[in-house]
């Protein structure tokens, strides 16, 4: 959904001169309608993120790169939450699991930011691009083959869903079961579905990961990590490691669901021969797959945005409304296109953006070099948008084309979609799951 004109009617389900909800059907529907009227109220609006949870909205693109880039006048140490603190929480939200403290990266400052940050920058710059090419082309590979000859698929369930997780089982060294529970407890946090379980869920599979390359270390993600100079503690490695997880697995998701949705909605693209680069780079000014997060707190009461703040304020910045600032149309039209905020900005930028375009790009390219008449299945007006604050991605996105072949490598018994959905009580598969099933593909 592009930025529209701003209006100040509040659009539907929005009560006028109170909170604007960022949570439910009519804001996944149209979030620019909200954007546009939030930005009546001037740089920064009051929004709700779910029933009892305020919080303000930087939505000005300028407010947004000065609250980012400015480390000193506000933190990101969440045990600074006034309200938290304070019980004016309820404890069941949906919103808490993503937004309470954890001794990671994105919840630190200074010195201890510093030392972390050091070692996931490290750790990520030492993966090897050809591999990862390499690993996402046969992953989309495996996953066409479990739909091509349908003529057929729901392009989010049968591949964007998918493809992130089998990548990350690849880079982090991740086993068939542990990776399925990670991607579940991923999901839950980020759609506040049984929040406070899925959160369990995820912690519980990544330390399960950790002592298992702590015993038997390989080529990967997880133990070079584990070796970096900083020496970080098994506690430590679990919440880097979710913290790395849970920011890949979910937004690249959304990144490649939105990218292939601009592209399959959208003539420019296929008249221009598929100009897949750019079509992600519009998609992340206009449709970002994280539109809402990097809280923040003030450290002292403090004047920003021509507002007043106490300190522990909860202050987050839209992406996608600072992405569409008015102020911005120029600058995209004279070429900068990769000045949007969807990677965020400042010491707390997304370490990972690289392998994520890398791997977005690739699994694309392969799947329209593969099937180059996919085409979208429904009217664009049906398809629907997961709700919540955080995240932007389609429910489902159907595709038809011309069927492939019926695939000669994979034996029929295992041509089913691969099923990631969790065990109830977190334990290990005792079936093979959909990472067991590709490599039994790959090497057959």
């Amino acid at each position: 959904m592009d930025a529209t004109t701003p209006d100040a009617v509040p659009p539907p389900g929005c009560p006028a001169h109170a909170a604007i909800p960022l949570y439910g059907p009519d804001f996944a529907a149209d979030p620019h309608a909200y954007y546009n009227y939030a930005r009546t109220y001037g740089p920064t609006a009051p929004v709700e993120l779910a029933p009892g949870v305020d919080a303000t909205l930087v939505t000005d693109y300028t407010a947004a790169l000065n609250l980012l880039q400015d480390n000193s006048t506000f933190r990101k140490d969440a045990r600074r939450w006034r309200a938290f603190n304070e019980g004016l929480i309820p404890p069941d939200s949906p919103v808490v699991p993503l937004l309470a403290y954890r001794p990671n990266a994105m919840f630190s400052d200074g010195a201890e930011h510093l030392r972390l940050r050091q070692a996931i920058t490290d750790t990520m710059g030492r993966i090897d691009t050809g591999r990862l090419a390499r690993s996402t082309e046969q992953i989309s590979d495996y996953l066409i083959s479990q739909f091509g000859s349908r003529g057929s698929a729901d392009l989010m369930a049968d591949y964007a869903k998918q493809l992130p997780l089998f990548v990350f089982n690849e880079l982090f060294g991740c086993p068939a079961d542990i990776g399925d529970r990670i991607l579940f407890g991923i999901s839950g946090m980020f759609d506040g579905i049984n929040a406070e379980r899925a959160a369990e869920v995820l912690f519980g599979a990544v330390g399960e990961l950790v002592a298992l390359k702590r015993s038997r270390p390989g080529d990967d993600v997880t133990s070079w990590l584990m070796q970096h100079e900083t020496r970080l503690t098994d506690e430590e490695m679990v919440y880097q490691l979710s913290l790395l997880l849970g920011a890949g697995a979910e937004p690249l998701r959304n990144l490649i669901g939105n990218t292939l949705h601009r592209i399959l909605t959208h003539d420019k693209y296929a008249s221009q021969g598929g100009l897949i680069d750019e079509a992600m780079e519009d998609t992340l000014w206009e449709n970002p797959p994280v539109p809402n997060l990097a809280p923040h707190y003030p450290a002292t009461n403090v004047e920003f945005a021509g507002q007043k703040f106490e300190a522990g304020d909860l202050i987050m910045v839209s992406f996608a409304a600072a992405n569409a600032s008015p102020s911005l149309a120029a600058a995209r039209q004279s070429g900068s296109n990769r000045a949007h905020l969807a990677w965020s900005a400042g010491p707390h930028s997304c370490p990972s953006k690289d392998p994520a375009r890398q791997i977005t790009l690739s699994a694309i390219e392969n799947l329209l070099n593969r099937i180059p008449d996919i085409a979208a299945a429904v009217p664009e007006n049906s398809l629907t948008w997961r709700p919540g604050p955080f995240t932007r991605g389609l429910a489902a996105l159907p595709a038809r084309f011309t069927p492939l072949p019926a695939p000669g490598r994979v034996p029929a018994a295992d041509q089913a979609r691969p099923d990631h959905r969790a065990e109830p009580s977190g334990t290990a598969r005792k079936t093979a799951g959909g990472w067991s099933r590709f490599l039994k593909w790959l090497t057959s």
